[in-house]
């Protein structure tokens, strides 16, 4: 199997290349802004760009894309660079799967749905309620329509390792770490399915490896809000100082609405495959 990974530098994308390496696949991945070991250059705005990788010319099997714009703040008073960076940059790469005759597997995301009956199955009512979530949502159904045999993989709160360590879990490890104090102001009514990024490559080679297309939602078996996953974290941590201040998320004025009840049923991926055993974050921080 070759695999193309656009936003191989990001969590996702850097765990998919990992895994699938091991598993013996032929992978390559592309970076954008920040290059990372094994990287080629690939600018999904511009695939005219003089230095993009000649994906074509590879052909892969698999186009996995990673990027998008995930800053919900930002997002929501930069629609248009959220379009560009998450709509057109998908339409771009439904071009090239196309041209390649290539399997498109798009990384979605729980924000499809409005938080008010969750954790959801995939055959839940979507209903967006932001700039980011809109987006999302439209690059999945294009996705889903333009290439017939396109996998989604919808996925949140996502930690694991990453050459930056920009995710909320690894940020409080590297500043307990370095013997910061921590000012967490986070909200106590936004409840999700904390899930690492090598569970997401794990699952997603499964499913790549049995030809599986459609939409599965991947997730852990925490289920938790913002203030328990920092207090499991600093559990590990003892001696880290930190003040830790419970607001809800309407006291914390977001320009971005959030889903409350987020997070995912996993069954239809559980049933097709009941061995696969996902980890949860203890046995992360536990390494």
């Amino acid at each position: 199997m070759k695999v193309f990974i656009v936003g191989a530098s990001g969590l996702v994308g850097s765990n998919c290349m990992l895994h699938f390496a091991a598993k013996g696949w032929e992978v390559k991945g592309s970076y954008f802004s920040y290059p990372t070991q094994g990287t080629v250059f690939y600018n999904t705005l511009e695939p005219q760009h003089p230095e993009n990788f000649d994906i074509k010319a590879w052909q892969p099997d698999v186009l996995v894309h990673c990027g998008a714009l995930t800053h919900v703040d930002y997002c929501e008073e930069h629609v248009d660079e959220s379009y560009q960076k998450t709509v057109q940059s998908t339409i771009n790469i439904i071009n090239i799967a196309k041209q390649c005759g290539a399997k498109l597997v798009y990384i979605s995301t729980d924000y499809v749905f409005d938080g008010k009956e969750g954790p959801y199955t995939e055959e839940a009512a979507l209903n967006p309620l932001s700039v980011y979530a809109r987006h999302k949502l439209a690059a999945e159904q294009l996705a889903l329509a333009e290439v017939s045999n396109t996998l989604v993989l919808r996925v949140t709160n996502i930690y694991g390792h990453e050459e930056r360590g920009k995710n909320f879990v690894s940020r409080i490890i590297q500043q307990c770490q370095e013997g910061q104090k921590l000012i967490l102001k986070l909200p106590y009514d936004q409840f999700a399915s904390p899930t690492n990024a090598m569970d997401i490559a794990r699952a997603m080679y499964v499913l790549l490896r049995d030809a599986k297309s459609g939409i599965y939602h991947i997730g852990s078996t925490d289920y938790m809000n913002r203030v328990a996953l920092a207090l499991r974290v600093l559990h590990y941590f003892p001696n880290a100082a930190y003040d830790l201040i419970p607001l809800s998320t309407a006291e914390l004025n977001q320009p971005a609405a959030r889903p409350l009840l987020g997070g995912f049923v996993t069954a239809k991926f559980s049933k097709e495959y009941p061995d696969f055993l996902f980890s949860n974050i203890d046995d992360f921080l536990k390494q």
